[in-house]
């Protein structure tokens, strides 16, 4: 059996330990908020000198970009699915549920991706093309239902993120909120649907 080639375990090696960072960094913002987050404190929970975090990070917003574009990557995959229902209104408040669900469980990563949090924060290129990725999945959806104009996305927008922020901030770990999910969208895309009528 062949050795694998020591480039390819050091490689391997560098990987693990920049995700063992991230892991660090995360598990201290969820405890101490996004804008407590430290080098020094993330090098002690890996077990290294805070120097050291730079052979993998040359920065704290380089972490935070990495956390940003991490998060992203996981409410991609959940965005994706083989969905065969032909009811649009029922896709859109299955989607709207799985934003806010998703944002619920992790108000420090909903914080991160969502809010403008940390001052002089801004994700690179490639970390916010998978934002983009995110919203054009959401604007898909809406234009199956007819749902153009730029402003459909807009009211869209604001309604899910609306709902996810007051469950997070006056009924952290209960539903008061989610609940009013499926009644919210039917407001929505009834007024949308009478608008559009009134037009013709």
């Amino acid at each position: 059996m062949l050795e694998q080639p020591i480039t390819d375990r050091r490689s391997k090696r560098h990987e693990a330990t920049k995700a063992e960072i991230l892991e660090a960094a995360w598990e201290l913002v969820r405890a101490e908020g996004l804008a407590a987050l430290s080098l020094r404190d993330v090098a002690r929970t890996v077990g290294m000198q805070a120097p050291s975090l730079y052979q993998y990070f040359d920065s704290k917003h380089a972490i935070y970009d990495a956390m940003f574009a991490q998060g992203y990557r996981e409410l991609l995959e959940r965005m994706v699915w083989d969905d065969t229902d032909k009811d649009t209104r029922a896709k859109l408040k299955r989607r709207a549920r799985l934003f806010i669900d998703f944002c619920v469980e992790d108000p420090a990563r909903y914080q991160l991706l969502f809010q403008r949090t940390i001052p002089g924060f801004e994700p690179s290129s490639e970390s916010y093309a998978l934002a983009v990725e995110s919203l054009t999945y959401t604007r898909t959806e809406l234009g199956k239902a007819g749902l153009t104009e730029p402003a459909n996305l807009d009211l869209w927008t604001a309604l899910i993120t609306g709902l996810t922020d007051q469950q997070i901030s006056n009924d952290p770990g209960g539903d008061r909120w989610l609940q009013l999910v499926d009644e919210a969208v039917d407001m929505l895309l009834d007024h949308l649907d009478t608008k559009k009528r009134r037009r013709k």
